[in-house]
């Protein structure tokens, strides 16, 4: 299906630890990110993984939108995070959007580096 895809590997996060372990919080913060991009949220799931010897448990954190997604897992004890966010462009070009929202997450987290990817998906016409 056409659509843009993105994924962003972020490293040596500096926010506050809380973005990292609490799931209820990324996963709101989450919500009213899409909303304030222009997407609209379908559903969503909002887990906080059970602490390890190595630390905090991590958050894995999706928000469905109309045939698109959003989703995070979060590895507190790396403060590093990956994030995927696809947007299907069948009704309309949403890439825009998109690539807002994967702006938003980045700053977010305040990683030291990151490594992203965009993948155009579909055939154009």
């Amino acid at each position: 299906m056409k659509g843009l895809h993105l994924t962003a590997d972020l490293f040596r996060c500096r926010c506050e630890a809380a973005w990292l372990t609490d799931a209820r919080q990324l996963g709101e913060w989450c919500t009213a990110a899409v909303t304030a991009v222009g997407l609209e949220p379908v559903g969503h799931l909002f887990h906080t993984f059970p602490a390890t010897d190595k630390g905090p448990g991590g958050v894995t954190a999706t928000v469905l939108l109309a045939e698109s997604h959003i989703c995070l897992h979060t590895w507190p004890e790396e403060r590093a995070v990956t994030a995927d966010v696809f947007v299907c462009n069948f009704s309309g070009d949403h890439s825009a959007k998109a690539r807002g929202l994967m702006f938003a997450l980045v700053n977010r987290f305040q990683p030291e580096w990151t490594e992203q990817r965009s993948l155009d998906r579909g055939e154009e016409e």
